[in-house]
C-alpha cells in the first residue's frame, strides 16, 4: 500500500552535541504548520536515547520515537532509533539495522538521499550542529529534485564542521541560525510560485524574461543555455525566485543584473549534478566485464587508450572509471601493457579544481567498498585522497560540451545524465557529435535515463538492460557537425541598467512604431524575410501556404506581391531611405486589388535594428464610367505594361544579386584556401607547442616530486626533533604544528585556521597571546619558563616567522620540556638547605 505525501517532510540532521540546536528549532516552529519533521541524529548504538521526551518539552507538536511502517503525519516529530538506519519511501519510515556497531555511519546522508527521492520538491534538509560532513550528499540530492536545503549558521553551531561542510560544496540555500529556520521554510513554501503545477506551462511573464535570464548567464558566464529543455531553466529559475522570495519574473532579473554573484549562484544552479562514485553499479561492471575487455581484444599487441568524461562535476565518475579499467586490466592479465588516459570536463572550474586535489570527505564510504578504499585511497584529515596511480590517469579541464570542440580519437566517452537536460535538436547534435569523437568499435557510455533515440544507425547497443553502446562505421553520413567559434562576454549587460520592461518587448515596441508613422496593416520581418510581428488585419495581402507551416513572408505572399518583394527587403537593408512600390496588382479570393506597399529598414529603437517593416496600404479604385471600347482595351494595355514592367525589375535585381552570389563565392574560395595553407602553418605551430607544454609538464611533476619530499623531509625534521613546535600567522590563527604539540594543547587536525586562543591547553600561560602579539610588533624573541596544571615545565621560546623573502608572516613557538632540569635543581636546593 503506498501513502501520497502531499505535505512537506523536513529532514533534520545534527550529531549528539546539537541538541540545544534542536530545541531552538523546534521552539520556534509555529502551531499547525502542516509539517513533518525527521530528525536524524548520531546516537550511541547501545544506549537508549532521551530525545524524545527532552523534544516534548519545547513543542506542542508530537514527539515520537520512530517505528517500522509508520506513515508519516503532519504536525509529529519522528527521531531515528539508535543502532539504526532511518528510510522514507511512499510516505512511510522504515528502521534498518546497521550492519556494524562502530565505525563509520552516515545516517543523515541515507535518510535525506530516500527523502529527495520519495518527496522531490516537498523535500526539506536541514543540517545543524555536528562533526565531520555527515549530509553533504543528502542536501545536494534534496536541492537538485527542487527541495529547499538549510543549514544552521556555524558560528553559531557547537560543533561547526558539518554546517561548513555543507556550505564549502555550495549545497546550502539558507543558512542561519536554528532559531530562525522554521520562519525561512514557511516563507519558502507560501511564495506563489509553490503552488503552481509543476507539469504546467511556464507562466508568459516568465516565458518573456527566460530569454534575457539566458543572454546574462551566457555573458557572464560565458555558456549558452538556450538549448536546455525550457522546464528545467523554468524549475531551476523558480526555486531561486523561492529562495529570494520573489514573485515577479522582472524582478529578479533586475536583481541578476544588480547582482552578479546571483548569476553564478544560477549558474551554479543549472549545473548542479548528483554524482558519486560507481553510480549505478551494473553500468561499471558491464564496461569492467564486457566493454574494456571488447577493446584490448581489438589491441592484442598492447597501447594506449583515450577516454572522455563529460559533465564529471568533482570527479567521482572519472577516477570511477580508472578503477574499472584498472580491475579490467588486473581481471584479464593481458600479454601486452596497457594504458588509459582519461579527459575530465565540466563546465564548473571550481568543480574542476575541487577534483583536481583528489580529497573527497568520508561519506564516500557509502558508495566505494572497502577494498576499493584500501587499494585507490588514502585516509587524510577525515576523509580520503586518492591514489596517485589513479590520479595521474585523468586529466581535469574546463570545456563546454556545447560550443566548444570536442576531444577526438576516443575509445571511450561517458556522458551519463547529461542528456537529459537538453532539448531534442541538441541531443541530436551531441551523439553526432559523440560519433565522430570515437574511434571505430568505440564505447559510449550513457545514463539510465537516456537513449541514442533514432541514432541506430551510428551506435549499436551492447547490452539491453544498461546504456552502454559501440560505434559503428555507416556509410551514411551522420550529419552536419558544427563547433561555433566562441564569442568574448562584454560587460555591457552587467553594468548598464535595464530599460523598463514595459518598453522590451517586441510587440509593443512594434505596435508604437507604427502607430507614430503608419496607420495600414503592416508586418515586422527579419532579414530573410521570417515575419516577427503583424499588426492590422492583413489577409487581403497575405496567406498561409499549403503543406508545413511556413511564416516568411515570399511564402505567404500573394499573387502579384510575391514578385514585387523579391530582393526589396536586402535592398532596403542596404538603403536607409524607404522603398516605395505603388499601384501593385495583388490578386485576392476571385479578383484583384491594387495596393501600395513602403518597405523600410529600421534604425531605432536599437531593438528592432536589422529588422525591415512592411505596411499595406490599399488604393481606392475610382467609379468605372461606360466608355468607348477602345478606351477600356487601353487602360487594360495600361495595367499590363505596369504589370510587365514590375516583373522586368524584379528579374533584373534577381540576376544583379545572382552576380553579387557568384563573386562572392569566388572571394570566399580565395578565403578558404588562404584559410587551409593558415592552418597547415597553425597545426605545426600547435604541434611546437605540445611539445612545449610536454616538457612544461614535465617540470611541474617534477617539482611537485621535490615539494613532496620537501613536506615529507619537514615533518620527520619537527617530530624528530622531539620540540613542541607551533606556526602561527599574523593573526594568531593556527597554520601548523608539530606532533608533540599535542602533549601540551588539545590539538586536532581540523584545528589549522582556528585561534590558539581557543585550544584547551595544559599550560599555566594566559599571557601567551600577549606575548606572541608583543614579538610580532618588535620583532624581539621572547623566552619564558612555563609550568603546566600537572606539574611539567617547558622552556617557551617566540620568534618572528620570516619568510624566505625577509617578510615576517607570524611567530614561531617552541616548547622545550625541561621537567627534569627542575627536578634536578629542585634536589640540589634540598641538599644545600638540610
Amino acid at each position: 500500500m503506498t501513502v501520497d505525501t502531499l505535505f512537506p517532510v523536513v529532514g533534520i540532521g545534527c550529531s549528539a552535541g546539537g541538541l540545544e540546536a534542536l530545541e531552538e528549532l523546534l521552539a520556534h516552529v509555529p502551531e499547525s504548520s502542516g509539517m513533518a519533521f525527521v530528525i536524524v541524529q548520531h546516537l550511541d548504538p547501545v544506549h537508549t536515547s532521551a530525545l524524545p521526551e527532552l523534544l516534548q518539552r519545547v513543542t506542542s507538536m508530537t514527539v515520537v520515537e520512530a517505528v517500522d511502517g509508520v506513515v508519516v503525519r503532519p504536525d509529529h516529530v519522528y527521531v531515528i532509533r539508535p543502532n539504526y538506519d532511518l528510510s522514507i519511501l511512499h510516505g512511510k519510515l522504515h528502521l534498518l539495522e546497521q550492519m556494524t556497531p562502530r565505525g563509520l555511519r552516515l545516517p543523515i546522508d541515507f535518510f535525506l538521499r530516500t527523502l529527495a527521492e520519495d518527496l522531490k520538491e516537498r523535500a526539506i534538509g536541514v543540517i545543524l550542529s555536528g562533526m565531520g560532513s555527515d549530509g553533504v550528499f543528502g542536501l545536494r540530492s534534496i536541492k537538485d529534485r527542487g527541495g529547499l536545503t538549510l543549514v544552521q549558521e556555524p558560528s553559531t553551531a557547537q560543533s561547526d564542521s558539518m554546517p561548513r561542510s555543507a556550505i564549502q560544496a555550495g549545497v546550502a540555500d539558507v543558512i542561519a541560525p536554528a532559531k530562525a529556520i522554521p520562519a525561512r521554510i514557511m516563507e519558502f513554501l507560501r511564495h506563489p510560485l509553490r503552488g503552481a503545477n509543476k507539469d504546467s506551462k511556464p507562466p508568459l511573464s516568465l516565458l518573456n524574461t527566460l530569454d534575457k535570464i539566458v543572454v546574462l548567464l551566457r555573458d557572464r558566464c560565458r555558456t549558452d543555455f538556450s538549448l536546455y529543455k525550457p522546464n528545467t531553466l523554468q524549475r531551476r529559475i523558480e526555486r531561486r525566485m523561492v529562495v529570494h522570495q520573489i514573485v515577479n519574473p522582472e524582478d529578479y532579473v533586475r536583481l541578476l543584473r544588480a547582482n552578479p554573484h546571483e548569476l553564478d549562484l544560477l549558474f551554479k544552479e543549472l549545473l548542479i549534478g548528483v554524482t558519486n562514485f560507481f553510480r549505478d553499479p551494473e553500468a561499471w561492471d558491464c564496461l569492467r566485464n564486457e566493454g574494456i575487455p571488447s577493446l584490448l581484444a581489438e589491441r592484442p599487441s598492447g597501447g594506449s587508450l583515450r577516454a572522455w568524461v563529460t559533465a564529471c562535476s568533482t570527479g567521482e565518475e572519472a577516477y570511477s572509471l580508472a578503477m574499472t579499467f584498472i580491475e579490467a586490466i588486473e581481471q584479464i592479465k593481458p600479454s601486452h601493457r596497457f594504458s588509459l588516459q582519461i579527459y575530465a570536463t565540466d563546465l564548473d572550474p571550481d568543480a574542476i579544481e575541487r577534483a583536481r586535489k583528489g580529497v573527497f570527505p568520508a561519506n564516500i564510504a557509502a558508495d566505494v567498498s572497502s577494498s576499493r578504499l584500501t587499494r585507490f585511497f588514502t585516509a587524510e584529515d577525515g576523509g580520503y585522497r586518492i591514489s596517485r596511480q589513479v590520479r595521474e590517469m585523468v586529466v581535469f579541464a574546463t570545456h563546454d560540451i556545447i560550443s566548444d570542440p570536442p576531444f577526438t580519437k576516443l575509445d571511450i566517452l561517458c556522458c551519463r545524465n547529461l542528456l537529459i537536460y537538453f532539448g531534442a535538436e541538441l541531443q541530436k547534435r551531441l551523439l553526432q557529435t559523440f560519433h565522430y569523437s570515437l574511434n571505430s568499435g568505440g564505447l559510449l557510455l550513457l545514463g539510465n535515463a537516456e537513449t541514442i533515440g533514432n541514432h541506430d544507425h551510428l551506435f549499436k547497443q551492447l547490452n539491453s538492460k544498461l546504456r552502454l553502446f559501440r560505434r559503428l562505421d555507416e556509410s551514411r553520413s551522420p550529419g552536419v557537425l558544427n563547433f561555433p567559434t566562441y564569442v568574448a562576454p562584454s560587460n555591457t549587460l552587467i553594468n548598464e541598467p535595464l530599460m523598463d520592461s514595459g518598453t522590451d518587448d517586441i510587440g509593443q515596441l512594434t505596435d508604437q512604431l507604427i502607430q507614430q508613422t503608419f496607420a495600414p496593416a503592416a508586418v515586422l520581418v527579419s532579414s530573410s524575410g521570417d515575419i516577427i510581428y503583424i499588426s492590422g488585419r492583413t489577409g487581403k495581402y497575405l496567406e498561409p501556404p499549403a503543406g508545413k507551416t511556413n511564416i516568411n513572408i515570399h511564402a505567404m505572399a500573394r499573387d502579384g506581391l510575391r514578385e514585387a518583394l523579391t530582393g526589396v527587403i536586402l535592398r532596403a537593408l542596404k538603403d536607409p531611405q524607404p522603398i516605395v512600390l505603388k499601384g501593385l496588382k495583388v490578386g485576392t479570393n476571385g479578383g484583384a486589388q491594387t495596393v501600395d506597399v513602403t518597405v523600410q529598414a529600421i534604425q531605432k529603437p536599437v531593438q528592432l535594428r536589422g529588422r525591415v517593416i512592411i505596411v499595406f496600404q490599399d488604393v481606392p479604385t475610382a467609379p468605372v464610367r461606360r466608355r468607348q471600347g477602345k478606351a477600356i482595351e487601353a487602360k487594360a494595355d495600361d495595367a499590363v505594361h505596369q504589370e510587365l514592367q514590375q516583373t522586368r525589375e524584379a528579374l533584373q535585381l534577381t540576376q544583379e544579386e545572382m552576380q553579387t552570389t557568384v563573386e562572392e563565392l569566388k572571394s570566399s574560395n580565395e578565403e578558404l584556401q588562404s584559410t587551409n595553407e593558415e592552418l597547415t602553418t597553425s597545426k605545426e605551430e600547435l604541434q611546437s607547442l605540445n611539445e612545449e607544454l610536454q616538457t612544461v609538464n614535465a617540470e611541474l611533476q617534477s617539482k611537485v616530486e621535490d615539494l613532496t619530499w620537501i613536506r615529507n623531509d619537514m615533518t620527520n625534521l619537527l617530530n624528530s626533533t622531539e620540540i613542541a613546535t607551533i606556526f602561527l600567522d599574523n593573526d594568531m590563527l593556527l597554520r601548523r604544528f608539530s606532533s608533540h604539540a599535542t602533549k601540551i594543547f588539545k590539538l586536532i587536525s581540523g584545528d589549522v585556521g582556528r585561534p590558539l586562543s581557543h585550544i584547551v591547553t595544559d599550560l599555566d600561560y594566559p599571557g601567551l597571546r600577549d606575548d606572541a602579539m608583543e614579538v610580532l610588533r618588535t620583532l624581539m624573541f621572547c623566552e619564558k619558563e612555563i609550568e603546566t596544571h600537572d606539574g611539567r615545565w617547558y622552556r617557551a621560546r617566540i620568534m618572528p616567522y620570516r619568510t624566505q623573502d625577509n617578510v615576517i608572516n607570524g611567530v614561531v613557538i617552541t616548547f622545550i620540556d625541561i621537567s627534569e632540569t627542575k627536578k634536578l635543581e629542585a634536589s640540589l636546593r634540598e641538599r644545600g638547605n638540610p
